[in-house]
């Protein structure tokens, strides 16, 4: 059964002199979009809130792990989540998607294991897990490098005939930061130039780490899109419904041979960066403030108490599942097995590399000399 969409028209962004597309509003209102028609059903939102509500959830664990010391470092998404669930189950079957190092719910919707992401963070594997198996590529930390991946595995799919209105697309993430990157820019004019089926999922968080987004751009994000002559379009990111619903349709219209999409999904980055900063040396608290009132869980829990579609019972479900979830992510990271010290050079390349055996074997003898000064002692 389809929802009922609200008689609002599209929403503007303030200060900002762009249209942004928007379907639910921070008060959990549906409204229309002329050029972004969704029809969903009552169980597929629930659906979307759970997926929030779980990744939401596998962020938090990982961050109290962090500060527990049993991972290194966390990328947190907080805030973010709308834009990543939307956007990844906007995702076909044969669609590859390229992250950042932040996408955990990206990797939610293409069923990878959270446990997989957090190996790279607790330092116990090279990161590793075979991107055809889910269709979703390594992390990337270099950033902004991952639009050049991406851009060339989109021409390589080109020239392999797999586009068509059945084929494949490939997607792209990173930051508002990262399009200050050459790298980016110059996926923008490959991507162009060749018409590859790529779509550019920009998360503009307000903040380059420490950088605001007035340090980073004159010009709304997606409004460069057209100097590099395909489109661009800015999405209200704290909505799981727009994103979906724009994310879909850029990436079928890349997979009919329509050329690449910029999309700016407007959002905020309401933790830190990564686990290592501090967001209070360099924002105010009322700029946070009044970003958790767009919080882009609760507009979906607002709908669905809005509208009859879920009870008591359904959310009390949800935060069971997540619980149960969070433990068995914990639980996961605390039995990790630590891995040989040497088993860092393995996987470094495909073929035997003289540099690599020489480095391996000096560490080797590095380890070994302090069993001889045991065996001395």
């Amino acid at each position: 059964m389809a929802v009922d969409s609200g008689a609002a028209g599209p929403q503007r962004l303030e200060g900002t002199g762009g249209e942004l597309i928007q379907l639910l509003t921070p008060e959990g209102e549906r409204v229309e979009h002329p050029d972004y028609p969704l029809d969903i059903s009552t169980e597929e939102i629930k659906a979307l809130f759970r997926d929030l509500v779980l990744v939401r959830r596998i962020d938090t664990e990982a961050i109290a792990l962090q500060r527990q010391g049993e991972l290194g470092i966390w990328a947190s998404l907080l805030g973010q989540e709308a834009a990543q669930v939307g956007s990844g189950r906007a995702l076909g079957p044969k669609d590859m998607a390229f992250p950042t190092y932040r996408e955990h719910g990206v990797a939610w919707c293409r069923g990878l294991d959270p446990a997989k992401l957090l190996e790279l963070f607790r330092g116990v594997s090279h990161g590793g897990w075979d991107p055809n198996e889910h269709n979703f590529h390594l992390y990337t930390i270099v950033i902004g490098s991952q639009t050049l991946h991406a851009t060339g595995y989109a021409m390589g799919i080109q020239r392999d005939g797999a586009v068509g209105e059945d084929g494949e697309a490939v997607i792209v993430y990173f930051g508002d930061g990262a399009t200050s990157q050459g790298d980016v820019n110059e996926s923008f004019i490959w991507a162009s130039v060749f018409n590859a089926p790529v779509v550019f999922f920009c998360q503009n968080n307000q903040w380059a780490i420490s950088e605001p987004l007035e340090r980073q751009s004159r010009i709304p994000l997606y409004q460069r899109a057209r100097g590099f002559g395909f489109p661009g379009l800015r999405v209200d990111g704290n909505d799981v419904l727009a994103c979906l619903a724009v994310t879909r349709k850029a990436m079928q219209a890349a997979r009919e041979g329509q050329g690449p999409t910029l999309i700016e999904a407007f959002t905020y980055r309401m933790g830190a960066h990564t686990t290592t900063d501090d967001p209070t040396r360099y924002r105010l608290a009322a700029e946070l403030e009044s970003w958790k009132l767009k919080d882009p869980l609760e507009r979906v829990r607002a709908y669905l108490v809005r509208t009859g579609a879920a009870d008591a019972d359904f959310f009390a479900a949800v935060d069971a599942e997540a619980g149960e979830l969070g433990t068995r992510v914990r639980k996961s990271c605390l039995t990790m097995p630590d891995p040989q010290p040497l088993t860092i050079f393995e996987n470094v390349y495909s073929e035997p590399n003289a540099q690599v055996a020489y480095e391996r074997d000096r560490f080797a003898a590095y380890l070994d000399s302090f069993d001889s000064e045991e065996v001395g002692a």
